[in-house]
């Protein structure tokens, strides 16, 4: 079932992943509280990597069930109030290229402009973070990326943020990397206020022959 959801040519780059990724769903499917749905734990993968130009990070599914879309920070059209760690990516994004910018929390069209939104661990349990952090997820998602910069060589911008986002750094030597604090509560005035990412990654693309992203929601 997950193997199905890959794109054919994540498939390829992900060959020696399939085995681990079957394992994984036996232990998601065993897991009545899993979260997002089945059909969109792997919705990053439903587009090619040579459709993709930025990499986004995150950590794991928001613990809600009806905010796990499958998509690293993004969720549903009309949620309110929004998580915290959203409003204060909004918050930068305003501040960085103007409060127009932002008329919905529904970032999953940056997806389909060239953006990966791609979690560290693919699920969780409905009301634990980090509930799902033992299944094999960290390894499986440090396979992509590399597959993503393999396909994408440099011309890819990563946007990094907080600690386990960075230990992807490794397997990202030829891409730009920008990187701060983590957007959470906990950690967004540690620096990630301020460091205007959105406009930098852009900046980064156009230095790269690339066409910048339209971060407008």
């Amino acid at each position: 079932m997950f193997v199905k959801q890959l794109h054919p040519i994540w498939r390829e780059l992900l060959a020696d992943q399939l085995e681990l990724l079957k394992e994984i769903e036996q232990r998601v499917l065993a897991d009545p509280n899993s979260i997002p749905k089945t059909e969109n734990i792997l919705r990053a993968f439903r587009l090619p990597p040579q459709d993709y130009r930025v990499l986004i990070v995150g950590q794991d599914p928001y613990p809600k069930p009806e905010h796990a879309i499958g998509l690293s920070f993004a969720v549903p059209e009309g949620t309110k109030p929004l998580p915290p760690t959203l409003s204060n990516i909004f918050k930068e994004l305003r501040s960085d290229l103007g409060e127009q910018v932002v008329k919905s929390g529904d970032i999953t069209p940056w997806s389909k402009r060239g953006v990966m939104l791609l979690n560290r661990h693919l699920t969780t349990q409905a009301n634990n973070s980090a509930g799902h952090l033992d299944l094999g997820w960290a390894e499986f998602t440090t396979a992509a990326v590399k597959g993503l910069q393999d396909a994408l060589g440099s011309k890819l911008v990563a946007i990094l943020w907080g600690q386990r986002a960075l230990e992807l750094s490794s397997v990202l030597s030829q891409a730009t990397i920008i990187s701060s604090p983590h957007p959470s509560p906990l950690s967004s005035y540690r620096g990630f206020f301020g460091s205007r990412p959105f406009s930098r990654c852009n900046k980064a693309l156009l230095e790269l022959g690339l066409s910048p992203i339209d971060w407008s929601t």
